[in-house]
């Protein structure tokens, strides 16, 4: 079995502790499936600055495959700068860099090696919506991460990508339970077979087309809540995929059930690190 995380990288500087620690969505995924014993990789472009060779010799380090990234003149994709207040991460500034290195674009060789995968997950973060329907014919169930802003809910936005994927993740710790079933049943109409709210300490919700599934939370006081969403979905998505579950097969109800005890078990853990997955290191 082997994921891959398509997408971004970025740089989790955070500004009170003068430490930086690797991260990005698709490079948080390749990680925690590694992590979770799924042979992984990460498909993206790196910068060719101090930051961006920092987190290939991390990904090589942890043994995630990088073999198809390319380095390319440019810094890091991104910045995130933060402070961690009390475990909790607060965001205090965007990345304005001209220089930032763009979004992949797939060619037929990169889409050739994708067919390699039984999942490919990517998000909103990774500015690759026009090559999200490049997938559209592939076996591999495709993953997208919605995170939480409004402008990744849009109508528009949801009809660039839901037709084009199997499984959904928005967080909606702001919303009530009728306000997300109403929500999710809107995106499953789009195109979307399964759909995933994470509701912070209130647990998880999905659905299926036909019912509602609540999840569970393992209450801890965290250390570090960077890459708890990130470790959850991973994790949920790793033991669906160890559970037996294909592109276009029907979950159970016990796939689902242990996929959310697994993953409560998973993130709760990762909130007791720094970072998203350690590894930090001084801002450069």
């Amino acid at each position: 079995m082997k994921v891959v995380g398509f997408g971004d990288n970025v740089v989790d500087r955070y500004i009170n502790k003068n430490i930086m620690f690797p991260g990005g969505n698709a490079v948080n995924f390749a990680v925690y499936a590694k992590k979770s014993n799924v042979n992984s990789a990460y498909l993206g472009l790196f910068g060719d600055d101090a930051e961006g060779k920092y987190i290939k010799y991390v990904l090589n380090d942890l043994g995630v495959d990088i073999s198809h990234c390319s380095e390319i003149n440019g810094a890091t994709t991104e910045h995130c700068d933060v402070n961690i207040i009390n475990g909790d991460r607060v965001f205090i500034s965007d990345d304005l860099r001209e220089t930032k290195v763009r979004p992949i674009v797939l060619s037929n060789s990169e889409i050739e090696y994708l067919k390699e995968f039984d999942l490919i997950h990517s998000g909103c973060y990774a500015g690759v919506e026009k090559e999200i329907a490049k997938l559209k014919d592939l076996s591999s169930i495709i993953s997208f991460d919605f995170s939480v802003e409004d402008e990744f809910r849009s109508s528009e936005y949801l009809k660039q990508i839901c037709p084009y994927i199997d499984f959904a993740l928005f967080s909606c710790e702001h919303l009530s339970i009728n306000e997300i079933k109403k929500f999710q049943q809107k995106v499953h109409n789009i195109g979307v077979k399964y759909v995933l709210s994470t509701m912070g300490v209130n647990g998880q919700l999905l659905y299926d087309g036909e019912n509602f599934y609540e999840g569970l939370v393992e209450k801890i006081t965290p250390l570090d809540t960077m890459g708890a969403g990130d470790s959850f979905f991973t994790s949920f998505l790793m033991s669906l995929l160890n559970d037996g579950w294909k592109k276009n097969v029907k979950l159970t109800e016990d796939q689902i059930s242990n996929a959310f005890k697994v993953a409560a078990k998973f993130s709760a853990k990762v909130c007791m690190i720094n970072g998203a997955f350690d590894y930090g290191t001084k801002i450069i």
